[in-house]
C-alpha cells in the first residue's frame, strides 16, 4: 500500500483497494486490473519502465504469500508474548486463561496440571474465598528460581496462588456464580442455603467440589446435608431443618476426591495417575518425564490420560495422541498400521498404556507407538478428538 502511494501516486482509498485485491481469492486477476494504473502513476513520477515493471511484479508476488506471512508474524508475536508471560508470571497467565474458558487447545484440567508442575499452588473452590472466576491469592509457593522482570517475588517472598472460581462448578452458571460470590461471607451451610436459594443439584456439586470446607465440614457431610439445605426457606427458624446434620461418615479417599473434583468442576486436586503410580512403576511403566532423559531409539512404556486425538487429512493416516500424567505431556505418534491394529483401544480409552520407541527430531521428543493398551484409572476428563 505504501509503495503504491509513494511510487504511483495512489490515494489512500486506491491503496486500500489494492489491499482488498491482495486478500481476495482472485488476487492475481484483481491486481492485474490495477496494473496499468500503477505503471502510469510510476511513469508520471519518472520511474523507468523496467523499474516500474519490477515494482509491479513484487506487488503481484507479495499477494501470493503476504496474507499468510502477516498471519505468521502475528502468531509468532502471540507465541513470544504468551511464552514470556507464562515463564515470568505463570499464576497470572494461567488464571487469565481459566477466566476465559472455553478457549484454546488445552482444557482447564490440563492448564491446572501444567501450572502445578511449574510450582504454582492452585487452590480449590471455596464459597467464602472464591470469586465467580479464577483469582490470585497471596501466600502461594516460593519461586522456583530468581527471575528478572519487575513484579516477580523477591528472594524469600512467595508468589501468588490461583483460587479456582465458582463458575466452573457444575449446575451453577455464570449469573448464579456471580451472585454467590457477591454474597460472601457465609456463616455456614444453613446460612449459605438460606441466602442463595440454590437448588439441591447446585449444592451437591459445591459439596462434592469441597466448596463448603471453610465451614469445617467434609465433602461427604456436606453432600449429606445438601438435599435438606435446599429445602430451607427464608422465613424458617434457624436450626430447625431436619437432616442437615450428617452422622459420622468416613472421609473421602484421595482417589474419591479426584473423582468428585472431575465430576463437579472438570479439574482435579490430585492427578489420577498419581494414585496408581506405585503400581505402574512396579510393572515397568515409566513417567512421561522420563522421555526427556532416555536415549533416542529406546523402547519404553508410558501411561497417561488422553487429552487429544488428531488425524490431519495430510498426515497419510497417522494419528497423533497427546498423553498426560502427573509429570508432563507426551506427543504420541501412531503409524497407520498401529492405529488400525489398536483402533478400538486408541479411539475409546480415556487413558492409555503406550509401548513405543523414543524419537528426537530437531529438539522435539516424540514416542512412536508400537502398541496401545487400556489403562484403568479412577476418572478421566473428556478428550478433544478429531471428527
Amino acid at each position: 500500500m505504501q509503495l503504491a502511494i509513494d511510487c504511483a501516486g495512489f490515494t489512500p482509498a486506491e491503496a486500500d483497494k489494492l489491499r482488498q485485491a491482495m486478500s481476495s481469492k482472485r488476487a492475481p486477476e484483481r491486481i492485474e486490473e490495477l496494473r496499468q494504473r500503477l505503471l502510469d502513476g510510476m511513469a508520471q513520477r519518472e520511474i523507468p519502465g523496467p523499474v516500474a515493471e519490477d515494482v509491479y511484479q513484487k506487488i503481484l508476488a507479495f499477494s501470493s504469500y503476504g496474507f499468510p506471512e502477516s498471519h505468521a508474524i502475528s502468531f509468532a508475536y502471540l507465541v513470544y508474548a504468551s511464552a514470556w508471560l507464562k515463564y515470568y508470571y505463570p499464576a497470572a497467565f494461567t488464571a487469565a486463561l481459566l477466566r476465559n474458558q472455553p478457549m484454546g487447545f488445552y482444557s482447564p484440567a490440563s492448564l491446572v496440571s501444567d501450572v502445578r508442575r511449574h510450582g504454582v499452588e492452585v487452590r480449590g473452590v471455596d464459597v467464602n474465598a472464591s470469586s465467580d472466576l479464577a483469582t490470585l491469592e497471596s501466600g502461594g509457593t516460593p519461586p522456583q528460581a530468581p527471575r528478572s522482570p519487575a513484579g516477580q517475588p523477591a528472594p524469600g517472598q512467595r508468589r501468588p496462588a490461583i483460587r479456582l472460581g465458582l463458575r466452573g462448578v457444575r449446575n451453577l452458571g455464570a449469573d448464579t456464580a456471580a451472585a454467590v460470590a457477591a454474597g460472601r461471607p457465609y456463616a455456614g451451610l444453613e446460612d449459605f442455603a438460606r441466602r442463595t436459594r440454590l437448588p439441591a443439584a447446585a449444592l451437591e456439586a459445591l459439596a462434592a467440589a469441597g466448596g463448603f470446607g471453610c465451614f469445617g465440614v467434609g465433602r461427604r457431610e456436606a453432600m449429606w446435608g445438601a438435599g435438606a439445605a435446599a429445602g430451607i426457606r427464608p422465613a424458617q427458624l434457624p436450626g430447625t431443618t431436619p437432616g442437615l446434620a450428617a452422622p459420622a461418615l468416613p472421609a473421602m479417599t484421595p482417589a474419591e476426591e479426584t473423582v468428585a473434583d472431575l465430576w463437579a468442576t472438570g479439574v482435579f486436586g490430585t492427578h489420577p495417575l498419581r494414585h496408581i503410580r506405585p503400581a505402574l512403576a512396579a510393572d515397568g511403566v515409566a513417567a512421561v518425564a522420563a522421555l526427556a532423559t532416555v536415549p533416542a531409539g529406546s523402547a519404553i512404556v508410558v501411561g497417561g490420560l488422553v487429552t487429544h486425538r488428531q488425524r490431519p487429512p495430510t498426515a497419510g493416516g497417522v494419528v497423533f495422541i497427546s498423553l498426560e500424567d502427573e509429570t508432563g505431556m507426551a506427543n504420541v505418534i501412531c503409524p497407520p498400521q498401529v492405529w488400525e491394529r489398536h483402533r478400538r483401544v486408541g479411539a475409546e480409552s480415556g487413558a492409555l498404556l503406550v509401548h513405543g520407541r523414543v524419537e528426537r527430531t530437531e529438539g522435539a521428543t516424540n514416542l512412536i507407538a508400537t502398541r496401545l493398551r487400556w489403562l484403568r484409572v479412577a476418572a478421566t476428563p473428556p478428550s478433544r478428538d478429531f471428527r
